[in-house]
């Protein structure tokens, strides 16, 4: 498994930007999918958006389609989230996650992925 750090975080005005970083340990970075879940307050924790490990394939949720875009620079062993035209409903607490990719798929249910960060919090005022 990959240990995961997230940063990034913050309270930011509706309608703002912010970028999720998350750095990844270990050689072999290139071999996982990585994913953007978020968790709300009473609330189950959902997808956000997911890449594939040569980057060239990307998936996301309807609700941040457009106004997020997942990246990664496996060079440097990290995955970006900019997250913009941020909304009150974007508020949660954002996680990165990964998984050893075989082949890509849009996988978007938290037991596709074995790897997990401690999460960054994101608060979108109004």
């Amino acid at each position: 498994q990959v240990q995961l750090v997230e940063s990034g975080g913050g309270l930011v005005q509706a309608g703002g930007s912010l970028r999720l970083s998350c750095v990844a340990s270990g050689r072999t970075f290139n071999s996982y999918t990585l994913a953007w879940f978020r968790q709300a307050p009473g609330k189950e924790r959902e997808f956000v958006a997911s890449i594939s490990r040569s980057g060239d394939s990307t998936y996301y949720a309807d609700s941040v389609k457009g106004r997020f875009t997942i990246s990664r620079d496996n060079a440097k062993n990290t995955v970006y989230l900019q997250m913009n035209s941020l909304k009150p409903e974007d508020t949660a607490v954002y996680y990165c996650a990964a998984d050893m990719e075989l082949f890509y798929r849009p996988r978007t249910r938290t037991s596709d992925f074995g790897s997990w960060g401690q999460g960054t919090q994101v608060t979108v005022s109004s």
